[in-house]
């Protein structure tokens, strides 16, 4: 990611790949490259704050079947696949966003009021209860494994598809933000990634922080609708 990063900002645009504006001149290869940018940011991103639970789930299996492997590979992977299949949703959604001429060749953002819509969005779901209901699994790794533990490896397989869901529902308005402040922003998608860490690693009892965040995002969207007059 950093060195397409550097390509996007260094090289000159004859030399480097942009997504067509046009939704009807997207070519296969143009979907693959950006479904694997978004695939991988996903992965960066998602990861680190997966690992407490990634840990638990493999002390887990090391108590009850006397070894972690396969079955926390499984889990790992079926948590991926989870971000994978959203960076589908994602990709099209850049697609469009280029085709509406709401995002530059080089993925930064043309549309103020779809950058404030995104914030707000984001800073509202801070407040709901899918969130914190998700959040709250994602915090408690045991409280996670007592209520969704299944045996075997197809067991594994299915409570990383369950982890990644919750961590899904927990985290997706967070991911739109890459819409709002540019697709290629690594700062962005470097602070994102400690937030959410950040988020996750707390105790359930600071949803204050949780606010805190929610309100914050949802007044930088606010001050981006004044920059519309």
């Amino acid at each position: 990611m950093i060195y397409q990063h550097w390509q996007m900002t260094n090289l000159p645009m004859t030399e480097m790949w942009m997504p067509p504006g046009s939704t009807d001149l997207w070519q296969m290869a143009d979907f693959i490259i950006v479904y694997l940018m978004w695939a991988v940011m996903m992965a960066a991103m998602m990861l680190p704050s997966a690992m407490a639970m990634v840990k638990a789930f493999s002390q887990a299996c090391q108590r009850r079947y006397g070894r972690d492997t396969p079955y926390t590979y499984l889990f790992s992977c079926a948590y991926l696949l989870v971000w994978f299949i959203f960076s589908i949703v994602l990709t099209l959604i850049q697609w469009q966003m280029h085709g509406l001429n709401w995002l530059s060749a080089m993925m930064e953002n043309n549309n103020t009021l779809l950058a404030a819509g995104i914030f707000i969005v984001a800073g509202v779901y801070q407040f709901s209860a899918l969130k914190n209901t998700c959040l709250r699994h994602c915090r408690l790794p045991v409280s996670f494994l007592l209520n969704f533990w299944r045996n075997g490896r197809s067991g594994a397989f299915s409570m990383g598809v369950i982890y990644g869901n919750i961590c899904l529902g927990c985290c997706w308005a967070q991911m739109l933000i890459m819409f709002a402040v540019g697709v290629m922003n690594i700062t962005a998608m470097i602070l994102i990634t400690l937030f959410i860490l950040f988020e996750k690693s707390l105790p359930e009892n600071k949803e204050s922080i949780d606010k805190a965040a929610g309100v914050l995002f949802c007044l930088w969207g606010t001050g981006l609708l004044f920059l519309l007059d």
